[in-house]
């Protein structure tokens, strides 16, 4: 009898984890890829948008982490960043987001290739970019291979895609600094959290070879900011960074950026 029982549980338990991961593979999916699933969003062009004289113009590029989502605020990392700035400099900032929500590195390459994201990047003075989350998880499927072969795959095609965008934008911008915000992990709690926490590095590690290539193009880490406690930094939804990791992550970035004399 306490065999069957033990039995019983261990199945309950069982059942419910793996209820609980699909839980999270869909959430991931509707959070993460929803917005990106259709074509690429075209950015029409509007005359309030263009450069004001002697405004600091800053351009972020990217997926869901630039627009904020999970910041019940509504500021996310870019928010806290132009708080940061606005203290160092006595211009107006004009701040355009042109981040699309679940955007893979694919589908920014599209983006740049549209005349007006082209002249809202030429006449930037700061660019903030996270793309990346999206290909490596790829709307969970991530946690259910993490085959070496599969994402060797995956990371051989996103760093050849990255090298794009950043030839890409420094033919339409050679000096404006590019602040690439790099991946943490969200699951390093999870029973394979040391698996996928070596992922990520070795992710990040490729991506931040790339970017030395160029010149004023910054690799911005943020697994450490998440590598302890990470739940106390995450959304509900256990993947995006809540208010108090965007705010840390704005910090970070806020931190490597320096104006010249004639930018404040």
């Amino acid at each position: 009898m306490p065999k069957r029982i033990i039995s019983i549980v261990v199945a309950i338990c069982v059942a419910t984890t793996m209820l609980w991961i699909f839980g999270l593979i869909v959430t991931i999916q509707d959070q993460f890829f929803y917005e990106a699933s259709s074509s690429t969003k075209q950015i029409e062009a509007t005359n309030s948008n263009s450069k004001q004289k002697d405004a600091l113009s800053i351009v972020a590029l990217g997926d869901s982490l630039t627009r904020g989502t999970g910041d019940e605020t509504g500021k996310g990392y870019v928010g806290h960043v132009m708080d940061e700035l606005k203290k160092r400099t006595d211009k107006q900032i004009q701040f355009t987001n042109l981040a699309i929500k679940g955007q893979r590195s694919a589908q920014l390459i599209e983006q740049l290739k549209q005349k007006e994201v082209q002249r809202q990047i030429i006449e930037a003075d700061i660019i903030l970019m996270t793309i990346g989350g999206n290909d490596l998880f790829r709307g969970g499927e991530a946690l259910r291979d993490l085959s070496t072969t599969q994402i060797e795959k995956e990371k051989k095609k996103f760093i050849e895609q990255l090298n794009t965008i950043f030839l890409l934008i420094r033919e339409m911008n050679e000096d404006a600094p590019v602040f690439y915000i790099a991946l943490y992990n969200p699951f390093n709690d999870l029973d394979n959290g040391k698996e996928t926490s070596a992922i990520v590095r070795n992710w990040n590690y490729a991506a931040s070879e790339v970017a030395a290539q160029y010149k004023s193009i910054i690799c911005v880490p943020t697994y450490d900011l998440f590598e302890l406690q990470v739940n106390d930094y995450l959304y509900t939804d256990k993947f995006h960074p809540n208010k108090e990791g965007y705010k840390r992550m704005g910090e970070r970035v806020a931190a490597l950026i320096t104006l010249t004399e004639g930018e404040k």
